[in-house]
């Protein structure tokens, strides 16, 4: 018989607007001894039934009792659900004695990868990074799941992407509770799959033998039974029993991994991106300012001895301004107003945190405000300064007349040089100086968010923090600072060294075809 448990009336007791799903089954016991799994895998790999199979075994449901419990549906018959909900958590509590010492919270990342695109992708990290740093949310981890199948013979590009999206949330602390889930299985040993895990260079945990740390299960355990089936049902159950005790063992003897580190590469992570964004419009301020500058350079060359004779000469020359433009966006649940938007320094006129912004209600809850304070704007403005709204400043040029009497009062007053005001000429040639060393310090703090990340992260080499490689390189070449190019380099190449790269440019562009992870 075919039991399916439906979620509880109130399935959580979190706020309405908390952005992850809650099941439970049995009474939570917060006493209890609780060991906590992420899964993470392609739509299709097993993952649902893997999930009711745990929640089975952990009931001490067997071969003979011919009932299976079901907390999720089939993937198959799911994917309406899978297309609406990022993160899915489950508890099992209440059974403790049965199989198992202790209950189960079971993370699911339903949609990971698939056709949606990175934008997507990267909504689920958030969900995650909400989930992670809640105070009703999940602290720790006892094991990261990958889920395969036992027919797989090579990673996919597309699973290799979600393996690194998925492994960049975490801290270098993680790699020895991260194993393999094999599905489908036979009993027999996953030879293509070790292979597969060893050639994409997947950082996991590894036995005695230095193999990937795997546990094998099959599928079918929830087929209906007919005497022509029963044989093989029955040796489906006991190579799926096996490799429950086998990974249940193994995972009361982890240690679980506290996600304080991961927080921190979150916020990280979140911050350079954040910082590189607005470094990326600063700098094309700046460049605007440059040629604002450079053509009043020229026109004080060309035309020196006609100013001199005529007050009243002027010049037209780009001048850059800024302006809000209003941004799509957010979503309304049930008595919660606009939630998506961009966190804006309304005194240093810049966009601090846009686009990616939806886990802060308020300015004051943005990542990239520690401690009350901008870690983004030029002047690292006071959280006061800023507003979350449905607008973004957006750089702007103009055509204008400038008088050499206005040009003057620009650049000459009150600038001194060895104890004497110098000329125009020379004030321009210094404003650009400044804009010089201003887009130099930039370009530092954003490699230094870079290094940091490297130096904390399991896996850095993320699609994410690619997209703004290019940016820095190319303005570090220009500064003329080799070692910080080589380093940018290597961390470029270490990148699309990584199967899952192309894939996640073809996510970010939208250009995923059906069927090309097969070619």
């Amino acid at each position: 018989a075919l039991s399916t448990l439906p979620a509880p009336a109130q399935p959580c007791l979190l706020p309405p607007w908390t952005l992850w799903t809650l099941k439970t089954v049995g009474e939570k016991n917060l006493n209890e001894i609780n060991k906590t799994i992420l899964l993470v895998g392609e739509t299709g790999s097993g993952k649902s039934t893997l999930i009711n199979t745990l929640m089975n075994y952990t009931m001490g449901v067997k071969f003979e009792d011919n009932i299976w419990f079901e907390i999720v549906e089939d993937e198959k018959r799911s994917q309406t659900e899978s297309q609406t909900l990022d993160v899915i958590v489950y508890e099992i509590f209440g059974f403790k004695g049965q199989t198992l010492p202790y209950s189960l919270t079971i993370i699911d990342t339903p949609g990971y990868g698939d056709t949606r695109g990175i934008e997507h992708d990267e909504r689920v990290s958030q969900r995650l990074f909400d989930l992670f740093r809640s105070n009703d949310g999940v602290h720790e981890i006892n094991a990261v799941g990958l889920v395969m199948k036992s027919s797989d013979n090579r990673v996919s590009d597309r699973l290799s992407y979600i393996f690194d999206s998925a492994m960049s949330l975490f801290g270098k602390n993680m790699e020895k509770n991260i194993v393999a889930l094999i599905t489908h299985s036979d009993g027999m040993t996953p030879e293509n799959v070790l292979q597969a895990l060893e050639g994409a260079e997947i950082k996991c945990a590894k036995n005695e033998k230095n193999e990937p740390v795997h546990f094998l299960f099959n599928n079918c355990l929830s087929r209906e039974r007919t005497e022509k089936n029963k044989p093989g049902l029955k040796n489906a159950w006991e190579v799926t029993e096996e490799g429950m005790e086998q990974f249940t063992n193994f995972l009361e003897t982890l240690t679980a991994q506290k996600l304080t580190t991961t927080v921190e590469v979150l916020n990280l992570t979140v911050r350079l991106k954040a910082c590189i964004q607005n470094l990326q419009e600063r700098i094309e301020f700046t460049e605007m300012k440059q040629k604002e500058l450079q053509e009043i350079q020229e026109a004080l060359t060309k035309h020196e001895q006609e100013m001199n004779k005529n007050e009243n000469f002027t010049v037209e020359v780009d001048e850059p301004y800024k302006v809000k433009e209003s941004i799509s966006g957010g979503w309304w649940w049930p008595l919660i107003p606009f939630y998506s938007g961009a966190v804006c320094c309304t005194v240093c006129e810049e966009n601090c945190h846009y686009p990616g912004c939806t886990i802060a209600w308020y300015p004051k809850d943005c990542v990239v405000m520690p401690g009350g304070g901008c870690t983004v704007c030029t002047g690292k403005c006071p959280v006061s300064a800023h507003v979350k709204e449905k607008w973004i400043y957006v750089n702007k040029m103009k055509k204008v007349q400038k008088t050499l009497e206005e040009m003057k009062e620009k650049y000459e007053k009150n600038k001194e040089e060895s104890g004497k005001k110098t000329n125009l000429l020379g004030n321009v040639e210094k404003e650009m100086r400044d804009l010089t060393a201003e887009k130099n310090q930039l370009l530092e703090e954003s490699y230094q968010h870079v290094v940091s990340l490297e130096q904390i992260a399991l896996n850095v080499n993320s699609l994410s923090t690619h997209v703004h490689l290019d940016l820095l390189i190319e303005k570090m070449k220009e500064k003329g600072d080799t070692e910080k190019v080589q380093k940018l380099g290597e961390i470029q190449r270490g990148q699309e060294s990584k199967k899952g790269f192309v894939t996640g440019l073809w996510y970010k562009y939208g250009k995923k075809n059906k069927g090309a992870e097969d070619e």
